[in-house]
Parts: structure tokens; sequence; C-alpha cells
């Protein structure tokens, strides 16, 4: 799987850590950034992540800032992007069953190194439910975006 990784100084330690193990696991890893420990704007990084989704360069992107706030805002004032903000394993599954979401929040305060390897193995690993009122609810979400172009 092609996974696109994003994050600010903030969650660096937390980018690096789970790029080696998303590499140890098979995965291709396409780093967007941040490489550096000093102050940065998350913009910066988050966008070029979720470009690699919407051009099919990625399967997911998964997008780290110190509280994950900063970093899902962004990704989600992106056409065709819905990234949720996880901090918690069963709301990785519900957010993949539910959402089809393609990109993933994390915030490297909420969580320890343990809980973020389960959350993003189960986002990754998690499959869309295409329950007929779930994909009524992201073709309403598809259609606000072309609304508001």
């Amino acid at each position: 799987m092609n996974i696109a990784l994003a994050c600010d100084h903030g969650a660096l330690v937390l980018k690096t850590r789970l790029k080696e193990y998303l590499i140890e696991e098979g995965h291709n890893v396409i780093d967007c950034g941040t490489y550096e420990a000093g102050s940065c704007d998350y913009p910066d990084y988050c966008i070029p992540a979720c470009n690699k989704v919407i051009n099919k360069e990625a399967d997911y992107a998964i997008v780290m800032c110190t509280t994950g706030i900063g970093m899902s805002i962004c990704a989600n004032k992106i056409k065709g992007i819905r990234c949720a903000l996880v901090d918690k394993p069963e709301i990785a599954r519900l957010t993949r069953e539910h959402n089809d979401a393609n990109v993933l929040a994390l915030g490297a305060c909420l969580i320890d190194f343990a809980t973020c390897k389960e959350i993003v193995d189960i986002f990754l690993n998690t499959k869309f439910s295409n329950n007929e009122r779930h994909i009524r609810r992201i073709d309403k979400i598809k259609a606000l975006e072309e609304e508001n172009e």
C-alpha cells in the first residue's frame, strides 16, 4: 500500500517512528515532511500529502501535528478528502466503515506509539461498508463540495 505521511514540528518524532513501522510492515511510504524539528506551518506539509491521495499516488495519507486538529481542519478543506482525527482504535474502524475516510489525522500528544500503531493498522485494514446509508451521506458531502467550489 502507498501511504503519504506529513507532520509539523510537533509530531516529527511520531512521524519518524511511524514511517519506520510502516516500511517494516511492507508499505511504500511517501514522506511529505517536515524533516526538521524547527517550528513550521502544518498546511505546508498536509496539502502535499493529501494531494498524493487525490492524484492517486497514495492510497491513504496520515497527517500529524501536536493535537491533530490543525492537520484535520486543513485536510478537510481539500475537495475529495475525508479526514478523521482519531485517538482510539474503535474510531479508526468506524471512520473507515462509515465515512470511507481517506486521510487519518493523529495528535502526537494524544496517543502513545502502541496506540498509534493499533489505530493505523485498523485504519489501513478496514474496508468501507458500502452500506446504502453511508454511501448516501458521503454523496451529500460530495455535493456540498461541488456547491462550494
